[in-house]
């Protein structure tokens, strides 16, 4: 058996590599979309074109104005002469942010008679960059007030408030994306190249040269998924090497568990593909059929956005997705260094899905012509 196995394998790897072309995709594709999300998709709000309107010009008002640059969330890109103006920039979408500071600022914040007159006005087209933005400046005003105010209201504080964020300190959005980025790519490269290997030899003719051969149906189904198998660890590991020496994302936790994690999970991708092979007639149709499984995969997973905030019945239907849990555990290695005694249930409900997919995918197959 294992000799049947092999030499089919052996068969499988050289049609799966022999062109050169595919060779070069199946390093650069993987590359791409990783600094694509490393550099382009990036939820962090930095450099905010802002456009500011001081009425007051006092020594207090330049202070706030400097501190709003040094923090590196807002860069001043206009300086508007009225209202109007102000109000035109951000229709225009030339600015996201526009301060206006009032006259009497200055003296409002001396006599602390009453609130001084600041107005920020945020542009809400983009609403997760506005509501980022308006923490930005309601922070960097509240620290400004703190440091105005007198003594005596400082020393009747009662309260001592810190704040400390764990696992991912800077809140760079790279390390939360990019660990997520190796769970996308393999299940992409996986299902394509899983999914039309089957249907490849029914195209070309050559699967009723494989139905008078003594191998038998499992055995054609380990030889055909070893290619993917190796092309998925291998892009996982190009890709989790670039992300920790190129990007600088932590790896916290153990590489030896990430291998044996991404061993499961592949356990359900190739089940997936092999699915596909077998209600697909061409690779046009396993390539389609693949892209309709992906999109709503990726976005029922809770790559970009919480589970929690979707319907109820979506998140239940977000249970029988294997990028889910997969997401999870590699976000856990890699920011919080966690292993199987926090990971277990992710790790377990992974392994059982696997095993029920492949399970019924295997019994769709069928060494014979459709």
């Amino acid at each position: 058996m294992f000799e049947r196995i092999k030499y089919l394998a052996i068969k499988e790897f050289i049609q799966t590599f022999r062109d050169r072309r595919r060779r070069i995709l199946l390093i650069i594709s993987p590359l791409i979309q990783l600094f694509l999300f490393g550099y382009v998709a990036t939820l962090d709000v930095d450099n905010v074109s802002t456009a500011l309107l001081d009425l007051d010009r006092s020594q207090e008002s330049r202070e706030l104005v400097r501190r709003l640059e040094a923090s590196g969330y807002f860069t001043i890109t206009s300086l508007p002469a009225s209202q109007r103006e102000i109000g035109y920039l951000l229709d225009k979408g030339e600015v996201l942010v526009a301060i206006r500071i009032n006259r009497g600022f200055s003296k409002d914040i001396k006599r602390h008679a009453a609130p001084a007159g600041l107005q920020v006005l945020v542009d809400g087209t983009d609403s997760n960059s506005a509501l980022i933005a308006m923490s930005h400046v309601a922070m960097i005003v509240e620290r400004f007030s703190q440091d105005l105010a007198l003594p005596a209201t400082v020393s009747a504080a009662q309260t001592d408030f810190r704040t400390r964020v764990w696992y991912n300190p800077d809140l760079r959005s790279r390390n939360f994306l990019l660990p997520g980025v190796i769970a996308l790519i393999t299940l992409l490269t996986c299902l394509m190249t899983t999914s039309m290997a089957v249907v490849r030899e029914r195209e070309v003719g050559t699967i009723e040269q494989l139905m008078v051969t003594p191998i038998r149906p499992l055995e054609l189904v380990v030889a055909k998924m070893s290619p993917s198998a190796a092309i998925g660890f291998g892009q996982m590991i190009l890709v989790t090497a670039v992300g920790v020496l190129w990007f600088h994302v932590p790896i916290k936790g153990s590489l030896p568990f990430l291998f044996l994690c991404t061993g499961v999970y592949l356990l359900s991708i190739l089940g997936i593909g092999l699915f596909i092979s077998t209600i697909s007639k061409t690779q046009q149709q396993a390539m389609m059929a693949s892209f309709f499984f992906f999109q709503p995969t990726v976005l029922l997973s809770g790559f970009a956005t919480p589970i929690e905030n979707m319907p109820l019945g979506f998140q239940y239907i977000t249970y029988f997705s294997p990028l889910r849990y997969f997401l999870v555990i590699v976000r856990g290695i890699f920011l919080k260094g966690v292993g199987m005694d926090v990971l277990w249930p992710q790790v377990l409900a992974l392994l059982l899905l696997g095993i029920a997919i492949f399970a019924v995918s295997a019994m769709r197959f069928k060494k014979r012509l459709a």
